[in-house]
């Protein structure tokens, strides 16, 4: 079975799952999964790497290529 067949044949077997426990924990696993897939990749940056990205960031804000907190949260809010 190839893995879009399973992933038909999970979702099929998951619609019709009436337990919200079994869902909870369902969606838990899920969260915990992808967390640890995020972790995974991700790495310390070097020294160098970790001063260039400061460098890059207050070029950015002198040159005013920032955004304020609220308006980044009016264009989050339009995300959904």
């Amino acid at each position: 079975m190839n893995l879009q067949t399973r992933k038909i044949a999970f979702v099929q077997e998951f619609l019709r799952l009436q337990n919200e426990t079994v869902i909870g924990e369902l969606e838990k696993t899920l969260r915990s999964i992808k967390v640890a897939e995020i972790e995974n990749s991700m790495f310390p940056l070097s020294i160098e790497q970790f001063n260039k990205e400061i460098d890059y960031s207050l070029l950015d804000s002198k040159n005013d290529k920032v955004i304020t907190s609220q308006n980044l949260k009016k264009k989050i809010k339009k995300w959904a």
